[in-house]
């Protein structure tokens, strides 16, 4: 890894947005770019990014100014990317903006740093990595359940179960996402021009005043999370190379396996961000 710094692995041709804008932008790009982030510039200077993670946490917020996280960690393009790993892990996000004297110049992902780990041979075996804590889910779950799930265990990924617990496939917060739609609905409020303790107000004046107002939000379809896994086709065992699974992630853009026992029954999951301390 010697010598091997961030510019050396970065994304150059970055998806961003700027502000003044809107939710609907961001979610156009996240869907038809496949980004699981989008940077935000103003005045060619980088001043936020909305993840994926901020739609879900955020629903109804519409502006991208206050949808997004502000002055987000970033990396220099002749850092080494054994530091960059090191602030991935440290901070516990996916992503580095990576700019030049306030400009943004590119990103450099988990993703893209995964890729120069496939290509060192390292044969270690992957149990060192596996996070045995799995939050799962049934593959009839409907998927508005399955995202408050994930956002009350704080996971990113859930495996999907059959009804005799073999894992069948796997639910990410990408999927949610592309499975995503706004909806604008109208809601009623009613207002009362005065209360029963007020003596002086008259009965017919009384929860006559109506309110309504409109309401735009990140909706997930009433479906059962079957529709929406990605299916497992692919799996890795204690004993495999840290190198091999690498280049299996980089290979098919995937972000987790599923480490499985002899018997095929579901051991833990691997995650790219933790195959990063092989490095660091």
């Amino acid at each position: 890894m010697i010598g091997m710094s961030v510019e050396d692995v970065m994304t150059r041709d970055v998806v961003y947005t700027t502000i003044p804008g809107s939710r609907n932008k961001v979610l156009d790009l996240l869907k038809e770019k496949h980004v699981s982030a989008v940077p935000v510039v103003k005045d060619e200077s980088l001043i936020g990014i909305v993840t994926r993670s901020n739609f879900l946490e955020n629903p109804e917020e519409e502006q991208t100014a206050l949808l997004m996280t502000r002055d987000p960690i970033t990396a220099r393009p002749y850092e080494t990317i054994e530091t960059a790993a090191m602030r991935l892990i440290h901070n516990e996000i996916r992503r580095l903006p990576v700019v030049d004297g306030g400009e943004l110049v590119g990103i450099v992902t988990v993703s893209d740093i995964i890729g120069a780990i496939a290509n060192l041979g390292i044969e270690e075996p992957i149990g060192r990595y596996v996070d045995t804590f799995i939050v799962s889910v049934w593959e009839e779950t409907p998927l508005p359940l399955v995202g408050r799930i994930m956002e009350l265990a704080g996971v990113k990924v859930v495996p999907v179960l059959d009804s005799t617990g073999n894992l069948v496939g796997i639910i990410s917060d990408k999927d949610l996402i592309q499975s995503s739609t706004i909806v604008d609905t109208i809601e009623k409020s009613d207002m009362s021009a005065g209360s029963d303790e007020d003596a002086w107000t008259w009965e017919s004046m009384r929860d006559t005043m109506s309110l309504y107002y409109s309401v735009s939000r990140v909706e997930l379809p009433d479906v059962p999370a079957k529709e929406a896994m990605k299916n497992n086709d692919l799996s890795v065992l204690h004993t495999t190379p840290l190198s091999e699974c690498a280049r299996t992630m980089h290979r098919r853009g995937l972000r987790h396996l599923p480490l499985v026992k002899s018997n095929q029954q579901l051991k833990g999951l691997v995650e790219d961000i933790d195959m990063l301390k092989a490095i660091v």
